[in-house]
């Protein structure tokens, strides 16, 4: 008996010295920064990739790695260790759709990183001032001649008959608390032949497929933040019932890197802080509309506000 608790602590002990070295190898790791596929994640992960850079700390960059999903099982596996996340999934990730502090900027924020920590040991970071939350963007000459603004008003003109085809992502059509859930809200049902399901979840190719009307399409998935609506002709529909939870981004970490670069907090902060919803539709738009490259308009934003010497 007594030999075995000896045993056991010496396998402790190494466990513990073992853990030692691997903590002090892990603090020259360079930090492993993704993103999601879309233009936002994209721009989003180069602001963290070169904040964290201009403060000398190393960095691999992973940014476009994949959906929502692949992001998660990603951070969770500790196989990347920080990227920008938003608030309302939340509600997705843990299955809890019906509270209603989703729809509350603050209480979302709280909810998702006290039950994100205490299940993930993951912190999430002070998030920026802007909702991009999902909508349904129709074209401009839809919008004026049957006079559609909101949801309301689409579900309308699908009662009556009228002629609509929905560009959107598998995810978009297939989430609960996405198309479904306005479908449900504002009694409507797309049928399949009124639907173009696009790989990815890149709201660029959807708004683009309904600016070119691709197969007929007149209608994109959109995100509150997309800079291409305005400038491809399109109109974001209103979502007067608030079906959709608030999505404001912020950078998520893993515990254990936090740890070692504790000052990520207070140098994404003040980035964060700064991106409104008017700022990340026009600097999406750089980069959806104008074609520059993420990493750029990252780096031309950083500079001219001053967060980055340049």
């Amino acid at each position: 008996m007594g030999n075995f608790f000896h045993h056991g602590r010496a396998l402790c002990l190494a466990a513990a010295m073992l853990g030692m070295t691997a903590g002090v190898q892990a603090a020259d790791a360079p930090v492993r920064v993704g993103s999601k596929i879309d233009t936002e994640g994209s721009l989003l992960g180069n602001i963290i990739v070169q904040v964290l850079e201009s403060h000398g700390v190393k960095t691999i960059n992973k940014s476009q790695l994949g959906t929502t999903q692949v992001l998660r099982g990603a951070i969770t596996s500790g196989e990347i260790d920080i990227y920008p996340e938003y608030t309302g999934n939340g509600a997705f990730f843990f299955s809890d759709e019906k509270d209603p502090a989703w729809k509350d900027v603050n209480a979302g924020y709280q909810k998702v990183k006290q039950l994100d920590y205490d299940k993930n040991h993951i912190v999430w970071l002070d998030p920026a001032p802007a909702n991009n939350t999902w909508t349904i963007a129709i074209r401009e000459d839809l919008a004026k001649g049957k006079n559609i603004g909101s949801l309301t008003d689409l579900s309308r003109y699908l009662k009556e008959g009228g002629k609509f085809k929905l560009a959107a992502s598998a995810e978009f059509i297939e989430r609960p608390d996405a198309l479904p859930a306005f479908e449900k809200t504002y009694a409507f049902k797309l049928q399949q032949d009124q639907l173009l399901s696009l790989a990815g979840g890149d709201t660029a190719v959807t708004l683009k497929a309904a600016a070119e009307q691709t197969s007929g399409v007149n209608a994109a998935m959109a995100y509150g933040t997309d800079g291409p609506v305005a400038a491809l002709g399109l109109r974001t529909l209103s979502d007067p019932d608030g079906v959709q939870p608030i999505y404001a981004p912020a950078p998520i970490v893993r515990e254990a890197v936090l740890k070692q670069h504790p000052d990520m907090v207070v140098w994404l902060k003040p980035v964060f802080a700064s991106l409104d919803t008017q700022t990340l539709q026009k600097l999406n738009a750089s980069i959806a509309v104008e074609g520059q490259n993420a990493s750029k308009v990252a780096a031309d934003y950083l500079k001219q506000k001053g967060f980055v010497k340049s």
